[in-house]
């Protein structure tokens, strides 16, 4: 279970700090106001998510003013208040939420709207406003991707109770031989909650021809001997008054003897991932580190077999930037959390993938999972 503790003071305190960079990014970028709805930038400004609803919920953010919660008032008891960071405004089923977020927003010239809001939400705001509407994420994005102390804490615990499931992967605590990928999958997840995670956000199973298949929807398949099976799963840790972070690892095990292909390809891919992991640092591109990786697989004439980028960042979700993609300049810097999942897939025959969440610092990284990396033999 988790031994992480961080106080609801400590949580406050951040929100404060990332509510005053967002401020600041406003201002620089001339946008009046932001509506943060459904997605990751309400949880991450201010603890609160908004459930998937159709009924409307909106944290309007301005420069100088406190933020506004336009909440559904059904929904008001699970707001947790945190001091004068934001104040709330429930809204009744007899009202109109639109009309009341389209008049904290009148006179407001550019406003940034959650990337992730209703298209309909979207439409029914254009129509009782004047404001020209631009993506949120172009300010909250840049900001979200450096993560500060509390948010490398709450990474590093959801990583650590990860490796415990990845660790009885490896070690033989998990049957595999005789059972359906349905079946493990369902062991892991189980696993995961039982660590301590608050929830699972996947996971994959992919045994013989269905290991060459990066998102493998783990099905009725019975593992059999001298398989290949990739095992991708991650969940979601969280504490009170904080959204929770994700977790995301990816180890390939085998039930008996593979093909010598194998075991270069095997070989290759673990080069390949530890020399990437070894290249980050602050200051080098995310298209370079996927170079790094990719021309190592490609010496040995695997590149046609390597068909996704090296990493996505990890926060809130589990999928947002910084991607470390070919053509991506962008640096990476401290703060920023991703993963090194290098991958080789032969089409119907079989494929490998090894994945770590790493941490940039100010002299390298902190590789989040500890997990052994070789090729394990499984039952």
């Amino acid at each position: 279970m988790s031994r992480l503790s961080i106080s609801v003071s400590e949580f406050v305190q951040a929100y404060f700090s990332r509510l005053g960079k967002v401020r600041e990014r406003m201002t620089a970028l001339g946008v009046d106001a932001l509506i943060l709805s459904l997605g990751a930038d309400l949880p991450w400004l201010i603890g609160y998510k908004a459930m998937p609803l159709e009924r409307l919920t909106a944290l309007i953010v301005s420069p100088q003013d406190q933020p506004v919660l336009v909440v559904p008032a059904l929904e008001e008891p699970r707001v947790a208040l945190h001091g004068d960071l934001f104040k709330v405004r429930p809204w009744h089923e007899y009202e109109d939420p639109y009309e009341i977020v389209a008049s904290a927003i009148r006179g407001c010239s550019q406003v940034g709207i959650s990337d992730r809001i209703w298209a309909a939400s979207l439409l029914n705001l254009q129509k009782k406003s004047s404001s020209a509407f631009l993506p949120a994420s172009r300010v909250t994005t840049s900001l979200r991707s450096v993560k500060d102390p509390v948010e490398q804490a709450m990474l590093a615990e959801a990583a650590r109770l990860t490796d415990v499931v990845a660790d009885a992967v490896i070690n033989g605590e998990i049957r595999f031989v005789g059972r359906t990928e349905r079946e493990i999958s369902m062991e892991i997840s189980e696993r995961l909650l039982d660590a301590g995670l608050e929830k699972v956000n996947f996971s994959i199973v992919g045994s013989g021809p269905n290991s060459a298949s990066p998102h493998h929807e783990p099905g009725k398949r019975v593992v059999g001997e001298c398989e290949a099976i990739v095992c991708d799963f991650g969940g979601e840790f969280s504490l009170e008054g904080a959204a929770g972070y994700c977790s995301d690892i990816t180890r390939t095990v085998v039930t008996g003897d593979m093909p010598d292909r194998f075991l270069e390809l095997y070989t290759v891919l673990e080069t390949a991932q530890r020399r990437q992991t070894e290249n980050v640092r602050a200051g080098i591109s995310c298209g370079r580190l996927d170079e790094i990786g990719r021309s190592y697989i490609e010496e040995f004439g695997y590149d046609e077999y390597f068909i996704h980028r090296t990493g996505h960042g990890i926060g809130i979700e589990e999928h947002e930037e910084p991607y470390i993609v070919a053509g991506n300049s962008d640096a990476v810097m401290p703060g920023n959390a991703f993963s090194i999942e290098p991958g080789i897939y032969i089409p119907n025959l079989y494929g490998a993938r090894i994945e770590d969440i790493v941490l940039v610092t100010a002299s390298g990284c902190n590789v989040l999972n500890n997990v052994d990396r070789s090729l394990h033999r499984v039952g």
